[in-house]
């Protein structure tokens, strides 16, 4: 009697398909981390001119965002459109919105002054940018709305007066900015900022802002990076076109997150929009 077994057709079939289909998985395993930019190495000194050339190549800018804002007295994160609008320096103005496209709020910022104006319950405060985080349980969140916003104007450089520590962390570089001191002892400082950089791109992917205790005082990471058009009037100026060479990019995601637990925020981006003219009406001048 005749033993029944497998076709030796189709055994040689399985194991051919078994064979490509490693093969193909190994070829594509391949291309996948060759498609992996190396790991870049930079210095202290030009990542700080990185930073400064960034910021100095955004004049204005405009964005439209969605936020999703948690903090003591809001029992669930709170849905709001928003707009932004900047002009270097320091003049800022940003909207809130609901579904419906009500006014929820204003903040207008100048001259280390702001302006914070609530529609639905017809309130106008105003007093100095550095108090902004006592005005009641709204001040919290609308300070890290305007951090998070920072991060897709332009991460803030570092000052002349100030030293940094730089480091690698894995694929990224950590610089400390230390608080300004005497220069003999500059590992003994304290940071006031911590900036992560991706060594692929050296986009900023993190900042930490820290109190003179040395707690962390807020969070802010970056994500989903994206190429923006700037129009042709608003060009970066000569000296920065070999820096701008490559497409300019902005984070379309921001997350900040307080430092104690006060609250938390998410913004993702809908469109951000460098250097464009700014009507007087989407940026007027903030007035003590």
């Amino acid at each position: 009697m005749k033993t029944l077994g497998k076709s030796p057709s189709i055994s040689r079939y399985f194991a051919f398909f078994i064979l490509n289909f490693a093969l193909a998985a190994a070829i594509a395993g391949c291309a996948t981390w060759r498609a992996q930019p190396p790991l870049r190495a930079a210095t202290a000194e030009q990542l700080i001119e990185l930073l400064r050339e960034r910021e100095a190549a955004i004049r204005t800018l405009k964005g439209l965002f969605r936020a999703q804002i948690k903090a003591p007295g809001i029992p669930i994160a709170q849905l709001v459109e928003g707009a932004v609008f900047y002009r270097r320096p320091d003049a800022l103005r940003l909207q809130g919105f609901n579904r419906l496209g009500g006014e929820l709020f204003e903040i207008v910022l100048g001259e280390d002054l702001y302006r914070v104006r609530l529609p639905t319950t017809g309130q106008v405060l105003t007093g100095r940018v550095t108090e902004l985080d006592r005005i009641g349980q709204l001040g919290r969140p609308f300070q890290l709305s305007v951090w998070a916003v920072s991060g897709a104007v332009g991460i803030a450089p570092v000052s002349d007066r100030e030293k940094v520590l730089l480091s690698e962390d894995g694929d990224r570089y950590r610089m400390d900015v230390l608080m300004p001191g005497e220069p003999d002892v500059v590992e003994a400082r304290r940071p006031v900022r911590r900036i992560w950089f991706e060594r692929r791109s050296f986009q900023v992917v993190q900042e930490d802002r820290l109190t003179p205790a040395g707690e962390v005082e807020a969070t802010m990471q970056l994500e989903d990076f994206r190429p923006v058009d700037v129009s042709p009037t608003g060009q970066p100026p000569s000296s920065l076109k070999s820096v701008m060479a490559d497409p300019m990019v902005k984070p379309f995601k921001i997350s900040m997150r307080d430092g104690q637990g006060q609250g938390a925020l998410w913004l993702t981006f809908h469109e951000i929009v460098p250097n464009p003219s700014l009507k007087p009406e989407e940026l007027e001048p903030i007035r003590s």
